[in-house]
């Protein structure tokens, strides 16, 4: 079918650039987008909407290769009505511009579904906000450190093939100092701050002591060439903060790679069917009150806690209580919300809106909100605060000894100190490797939650699955089991 539509349109050069793009139609039921003829729900999910030109992001879960960008960014070889389409290939989110009087939303979506590549529609998809405010402020300070660090090696090379006092001669010095000066009031302020609020609170954080090697390396670096003694440091400076914001960029693109922020709301569909005045219509999940007669099609999930009108149902619960086993209900019997129904259609007649259900009670259970901080970071955090101490007091030895044999040297050994004490390497090795891990790990098709589980990793003896469906989808996992 996918193959059909391709060829009519003359884009088979979909198939010449991967081996097996987008996703396969083969056994896969035919999903109904009426609820998108709703206004209500075009509002919510739409982010511009002026003179019969839409704008909509869609996130595409299916995005993968090379194919899929170009095949999804030529979208309107398939429909005139659509105007544009741009694709965020790490976000796997496209971008669509249409005309309504062309290309209907809910048309607009099928052709999606029918070419392999189904939006990812949910209930919690209407409660998203539409504009989310990006932070580009460690991408600023990333850039600009990077900048400053190019350019101070550059003006540097004088000094490195040997010209002595080149930074007081063509005032290179000068010119470094007016490059670094962003880099610590900016790029690094993030590290200073955090070092400041740890010593008003008393906790000497792992911030402290690279904040001390920064402000040593940077205020040196300007004795040096003001009094005309030295060079100064600034370029090792300028690629140290350099380096530091890159570890966090890397872990922090990594996190928005592998995002799960999902809750019970993402597996719930936008709509149901509910009975008014003897038609059965589409209607948001936000609207269903207790009383309403709803009509739960084969394999949805029941939205809302309520009473069964149908002779009976086949329930499967996994998604609440892990069990798959299908749990037989008949007429008259209360149906929980969650549970997906495995035969045919029913009726139900709610008790309750979908908040007031007992799943959306166990989903605030503590369980799922207590975040765990990481075994690392507390072992960082209280190791640092010893550490720190460490350090200023072999500083304060230095500076003591050397003020009585040469006072000259004493404030350079007490920088000295500072900088080579500085815990670069642990505060650039925490982000790159946990990133690392995750990145690894997900290419394989592993992904978890947060690095906590990374560090828990290490300490199994055994992995023990269950028979229930809550690890891997239970219709197509296969295993035997031998011992």
């Amino acid at each position: 079918m996918v193959y059909s539509i391709l060829h009519e349109n003359g884009m088979d050069h979909y198939y010449q650039l991967e081996d097996r793009p987008g996703l396969s139609q083969r056994g896969k039921t035919n999903k109904s987008f009426e609820y998108l003829d709703d206004p209500s729900i075009q509002e919510k999910l739409v982010s511009f909407s002026e003179a019969g030109l839409v704008r909509i992001s869609f996130s595409l879960p299916q995005i993968h290769c090379s194919s899929c960008l170009w095949l999804l960014e030529n979208l309107h070889r398939l429909a005139p009505g659509i105007r544009s389409s741009r694709v965020n290939f790490q976000k796997k989110e496209a971008t669509i511009v249409f005309l309504e009087e062309d290309i209907t939303l809910r048309q607009l979506v099928e052709l999606l579904a029918k070419i392999g590549y189904e939006p990812e529609l949910n209930w919690q998809t209407l409660e998203e906000k539409k504009s989310e405010t990006i932070d580009r402020s460690l991408l600023y300070k990333l850039g600009l450190s990077g900048f400053a660090f190019g350019n101070i090696m550059l003006l540097s090379f004088p000094e490195y093939l040997g010209f002595e006092r080149a930074a007081v001669h063509f005032f290179i010095g000068y010119m470094n100092i007016f490059l670094a000066l962003p880099v610590l009031l900016y790029s690094g302020s993030d590290y200073l701050r955090s070092a400041w609020r740890g010593i008003q609170l008393n906790r000497l954080n792992i911030d402290v002591p690279v904040a001390l090697g920064m402000l040593a390396l940077f205020t040196r670096s300007i004795y040096e060439i003001l009094s005309g003694t030295g060079e100064g440091y600034l370029d090792s400076f300028a690629g140290f903060v350099f380096f530091l914001l890159i570890g966090r960029w890397f872990q922090a693109i990594t996190y928005r790679s592998i995002h799960f922020d999902r809750n019970y709301k993402s597996y719930f569909p936008i709509s149901v069917s509910v009975l008014k005045g003897g038609d059965w219509v589409a209607e948001s999940l936000d609207k269903l009150k207790k009383g309403m007669q709803i009509m739960v099609k084969h394999q949805e999930i029941i939205p809302a806690d309520g009473v069964l009108l149908s002779d009976e149902a086949s329930l499967d619960y996994s998604f609440v209580t892990g069990e798959s086993d299908p749990i037989r209900k008949k007429s008259g019997e209360k149906v929980l919300a969650g549970g997906k129904q495995t035969k045919g259609a029913i009726r139900v007649e709610l008790s309750g809106s979908v908040d007031q259900s007992y799943l959306t009670q166990l989903w605030k259970e503590e369980v799922f909100e207590h975040n765990e901080a990481s075994a690392t970071s507390r072992l960082v955090e209280h190791i640092s605060k010893y550490f720190t101490w460490i350090v200023l007091g072999i500083a304060a030895i230095s500076f003591t000894w050397w003020y009585q044999v040469d006072p000259g040297i004493a404030f350079r050994v007490v920088t000295a100190v500072l900088i080579v004490a500085c815990p670069c390497a642990l505060a650039l090795a925490i982000p790159f490797t946990y990133g690392n891990i995750l990145r690894i790990l997900s290419k394989q098709g592993f992904y978890l939650r947060n690095t906590t589980t990374v560090e828990h990793l290490q300490e199994f003896n055994h992995i023990v699955f269950d028979k229930t469906g809550t690890i891997t989808d239970s219709t197509l996992i296969q295993l035997q089991f031998e011992g």
